[in-house]
């Protein structure tokens, strides 16, 4: 590749050598002043190496072109009694601060009250961390690092179960107003289950032996063998036995339908409920399934024993609820000491009744509420004989 440069004016050239650095340097003069340009450092052009260029010389007098090998450069005046010496470039400027000075030069006055918004907000960013991590260092100081780790792991702990829980209010007078059945079940709620209620309060004896027997929700079988014999009573135990049910049998599946409870006659409102409170979406090969997580299942065995407290008078039956559930004691136990409910353990019976009966454990709404401590069970090592 090569570029051609013709000059039409007369204009002296001096060209030197400068060993020590091998480097080269041109100097044109006029008439006014001096100008000096340079093949290195910051001044130099940043030339492709693969173009060639020639300057063409004409002279008038015989009207013919000169064509001679040339370098480009950037040619600077010189001004007589001022040094030449470039600035070396300042490396430690990172590229945001290079940006920001070239907006406070030439940039418009958007751009300089974004850049002086920004800036005052980092100031006030700084003044904040350096404030944090003051009070941060006094606290520490004060409880110690390991205090705080364990108030930090019961926190968490408190929150994960909190976040599971039904409402409560643990300042109520009376034990029914500790865990509000309208939280539960909200009055609109309760008379949409009218009609799958006294199906289930028309339940004969041998109807429901048969769900005990074919492995049906014991909690339900037994609050509707010993429901009252008539009244508000009755029905309202017949719709929280329908809506026991439900919330059992989404425990014990994973992957929810949306058609989940029509067979059973579930109402529109309370379907919706469920779905909305006791499952989270997931995507499965392009399609939204609704799914029951394992939090969830802590979510729906909490409000299942809230629940199951206002159907037995402020009194539920742990063992039963955590069979129906497919929960482990342990974790049914952990749930109910969360609500702050009271643990009753029966009496053991003798010997020759122990066997003909299960030992039942029930949990019971006493006011105030339990507080317990957290317990970090400790695996004992096996014995090496």
């Amino acid at each position: 590749m090569m570029g051609f440069l013709f000059l039409h004016a007369q204009v002296v050239l001096f060209g030197f050598l400068c060993v020590s650095c091998f480097s080269s340097a041109e100097v044109a003069e006029s008439n006014r002043l001096s100008y000096v340009g340079q093949n290195f450092g910051a001044g130099s052009l940043k030339c492709n190496s693969l173009c060639k260029y020639y300057v063409g010389v004409l002279n008038k007098q015989t009207m013919q072109m000169e064509v001679h090998n040339a370098v480009l450069f950037n040619m600077q005046p010189v001004i007589p009694g001022e040094t030449s010496t470039t600035k070396p470039q300042d490396t430690s400027q990172s590229y945001r601060d290079k940006v920001d000075l070239l907006i406070e030069t030439f940039g418009t006055n958007k751009q300089k009250r974004a850049l002086a918004s920004r800036r005052l907000n980092q100031v006030g960013s700084n003044a904040l961390q350096t404030a944090v991590a003051k009070a941060a260092t006094s606290v520490i100081e004060k409880k110690g690092l390991e205090a705080l780790q364990q108030e930090v792991i019961q926190t968490e702990s408190q929150e994960t179960l909190a976040s599971h829980l039904p409402p409560c209010n643990p300042n109520a007078s009376k034990r029914e107003d500790v865990y509000p059945f309208d939280e539960l079940l909200s009055p609109v709620e309760l008379a949409a289950l009218e009609q799958p209620g006294s199906k289930m309060a028309a339940l004969t004896k041998e109807e429901l032996q048969k769900m005990r027997d074919e492995g049906g929700s014991l909690s339900v079988v037994k609050h509707l063998e010993s429901m009252p014999s008539e009244g508000e009573a009755r029905e309202r135990i017949a719709r929280c036995a329908f809506y026991l049910s439900l919330l059992l049998k989404l425990a014990s599946q994973k992957s929810i339908p949306r058609k989940f409870g029509y067979d059973e006659g579930c109402p529109r409102i309370i379907q919706n409920k469920l779905f909305r409170t006791f499952t989270v979406e997931s995507f499965n090969n392009g399609r939204v399934q609704n799914i029951v997580s394992t939090s969830m299942r802590a979510k729906l065995a909490a409000y299942s024993l809230a629940l199951l407290l206002h159907m037995g008078h402020m009194t539920a039956d742990l063992s039963l609820l955590h069979r129906d559930l497919g929960l482990t004691e342990a974790k049914m136990t952990e749930i109910a000491k969360s609500m702050g409910l009271s643990l009753i353990k029966p009496a053991r019976a003798k010997w020759d009744e122990a066997a003909l009966s299960d030992e039942h454990r029930q949990a019971t709404v006493v006011l105030p509420l339990v507080k317990y401590d957290k317990f970090v069970e400790r695996r004992k090592r096996k014995k090496m004989h």
